[in-house]
């Protein structure tokens, strides 16, 4: 299947909860995700849910885009399309990839800006 293929009528998500990226003291279990490398952890939980005593810095206020839709590895370019068009609306982003679909974090205020690029480009996007 072609890259293009992946975005007529491909389903995405716009989670309805608005979402903190924190650099944190410790993991948290009740986080979307939790991003661990050599020099920090990085938090990505609901706002209501955020534990102010494990925060060292915080960024408020994003929603969560998932791309519902299986991505092969072998699939190049997947995320410098969705990159490139909200780029060109200067829509900043915060990108996640799982196994096998990807999700993007951009600030609340962008939501309408990215949810008409995100159909131009063919996907049926809906809010849940």
């Amino acid at each position: 299947m072609k890259l293009e293929d992946y975005f007529k009528n491909g389903k995405v998500y716009i989670w309805k909860e608005k979402f903190s990226v924190i650099k944190a003291k410790k993991i948290d279990p009740n986080a979307f995700a939790n991003i661990i490398d050599k020099n920090e952890i990085t938090v990505i939980i609901e706002e209501s849910k955020v534990n102010q005593e494990d925060v060292i810095k915080i960024e408020k206020g994003w929603k969560i885009i998932t791309f519902d839709m299986i991505l092969p590895f072998e699939l190049t370019g997947f995320m410098a399309a969705v990159s490139k068009v909200l780029a060109e609306e200067k829509i900043s982003i915060f990108a996640i990839s799982a196994y096998s679909t990807d999700h993007v974090l951009i600030k609340e205020e962008d939501f309408d800006k990215a949810k008409k690029k995100l159909e131009q480009m063919g996907c049926i996007v809906v809010e849940r």
